[in-house]
């Protein structure tokens, strides 16, 4: 099922521009964002074929499943209050029946939570903007060995800078497990490469530390304790940090860096809306999303 197919069908309920130009908050370098609603024939429904939602590569588009959509309004969630209480000029498609969903009869006590919830996501991620920018994360990608360690005395030495100092090469390396020890392994070296050990690992890519069937005979040269949980959480940080390199906003980035408070400025405007948005529910017992102060809010966005 994709966006494509949902459309071809003629399954679209409710079709609306999003985000920034609903709340009066666009500027030429905005994008332009479509949420909608769509429901599904039985067979489909009942079927294997059911999704809850269908968005495209960016999220710039997002259709919600009719039975998902009214779900997340009974629990006051602030995107889809915002979806329904689209302003009239940013409604694309509206089918008659979604007249019967009118925002201010879901609208609860709930607000306080789920807008309150958001603001702070919106700072939380405010505040991973200024992890990235002053914690970047080098493009050359480290192997599980620049978190291996030998064992000396009362302390430790990295495994790279080990091998380098006693002339050896991970490749005619080793490993046996310890009993009862995590991480902690036995490491043997042979000279000749005669008794094929496996290494340390076998490629530049593994995420593990390889193990070699090892004749009793031999005795081991050190101790190497493998890091396997700081490589493992490195492995995410780098993940996330070039995935947002490589899709980050370039206009948004450059205003972030130009403004120089070390968090994301837009964020902190969605705080500043979600929190007045759900000031104005309880004095109004009403949800209207296109902002009042938009001047005000374009000044945090640029970091003023």
């Amino acid at each position: 099922m994709t966006i494509k197919n949902i459309k071809d069908r003629n399954l679209i309920l409710f079709e609306a521009i999003s985000g920034s130009r609903a709340f009066g908050l666009a500027t030429e370098n905005s994008d332009t964002d479509i949420r909608g609603v769509y429901y599904l024939p039985k067979e489909d429904f009942f079927g294997l074929n059911y999704l809850p939602q269908i968005s495209n590569e960016t999220n710039d588009i997002t259709y919600y499943e009719i039975g998902r959509f009214v779900e997340l309004l009974q629990k006051n969630n602030p995107n889809i209050l915002e979806i329904l209480a689209s302003p009239e000029e940013c409604v694309q498609h509206k089918n008659r029946l979604m007249d019967i969903l009118k925002p201010d009869d879901f609208l609860s006590k709930l607000c306080k939570d789920t807008f309150a919830g958001y603001a702070i996501s919106q700072i939380k991620k405010a505040r991973g903007l200024n992890k990235k920018i002053l914690n970047p994360i080098d493009k050359e990608r480290k192997s599980i060995l620049d978190f291996c360690y030998i064992l000396k005395n009362q302390s430790s030495v990295p495994l790279k800078k080990w091998l380098s100092e006693n002339e050896k090469v991970q490749e005619k390396c080793g490993l046996v497990n310890m009993n009862n020890t995590k991480g902690i392994f036995a490491l043997f070296y042979n000279e000749t490469g005669d008794l094929h050990y496996k290494g340390i690992i076998q490629n530049e890519d593994a995420n593990q530390v390889s193990v070699s069937s090892v004749p009793k005979e031999e005795k081991s040269i050190a101790f190497l304790f493998c890091n396997l949980d700081a490589y493992s959480a490195y492995c995410k940080d780098y993940r996330e940090y070039w995935k947002w390199g490589s899709e980050r906003n370039e206009d948004r980035y450059n205003v972030n860096q130009t403004h120089g408070q070390n968090y994301d400025s837009k964020n902190m405007m969605h705080t500043i809306r979600l929190l007045q948005s759900c000031e104005q529910i309880f004095k109004t017992n009403s949800l209207q999303i296109c902002v009042e102060n938009r001047d005000e809010l374009l000044d945090i966005k640029t970091g003023n």
